[in-house]
Order: C-alpha cells, then structure tokens, then sequence
C-alpha cells in the first residue's frame, strides 16, 4: 500500500450510521473535515448538478455533445457522501431523523 492508498474500510451492508462514521473519518484522512459548512453546501449543490446532468444525458435530453460521461451511481454516492459530511458537522444522525420525518408523512394526506 502506497502513502496515499486509503487505509478506510467500510464494512459489508452498512448502515446509514456506518456511512456517516466512515464519511468522517474519510474527511480527515484525506483533510477535508475543516472545510466549512459552506463549502460543503456548494459542493454539495455542485455534485447534485452533475447528477442532474447524467441522468438529463440518460434520458436523451439535448445538451453539450462535449460534456463528460457521467454516471448516475457515481454522482448519487457524492450527492450521500455531502450530505453525511453535512449531517455529521450538525451532529444529526441520518436515520434518526429519517425516522421521525417519516413518521410525520405518514399522518400527511397523499393525493
């Protein structure tokens, strides 16, 4: 292993706890745990944009023939990386909140 080869290893079927531990360590491995919110909020805006951008290329929408090829799975996994790192600076924990929105759509009236 090389100097710069990850020493991280994310543990088979993660949970989104697992994921936001391993995104944190990840970001002061590679020194981006003191990058502010801000940046991480602009970073995160940028790789929903390239999301947005793959799957308006999937689907056959006219763009720049010169764009990149891009990959939705890829571009999902930043958009989920950003969040957690977002996530972990406020302290949130995913699940738990994903839990509790939930359970108040689910008093919500769907039509």
């Amino acid at each position: 292993m090389n100097e710069h080869e990850s020493k991280l290893v994310l543990k088979e079927r993660p949970t989104l706890a697992d994921l936001q531990q391993y995104v944190k360590e990840m970001e002061i491995e590679r020194g981006f745990d003191h990058e502010s919110v801000l940046q991480q909020c602009l970073l995160l805006g940028e790789e929903v944009g390239e999301l947005y951008k793959a799957i308006r290329k999937t689907q056959g929408v006219k763009m720049d023939v010169t764009v990149a090829e891009s990959n939705i799975g890829h571009e999902m996994a930043d958009v989920l990386i950003y969040l957690c790192a977002l996530a972990n600076r406020y302290g949130i924990d995913l699940e738990e909140m994903f839990r509790k929105k939930e359970a108040i759509n689910k008093t919500r009236t769907w039509n």
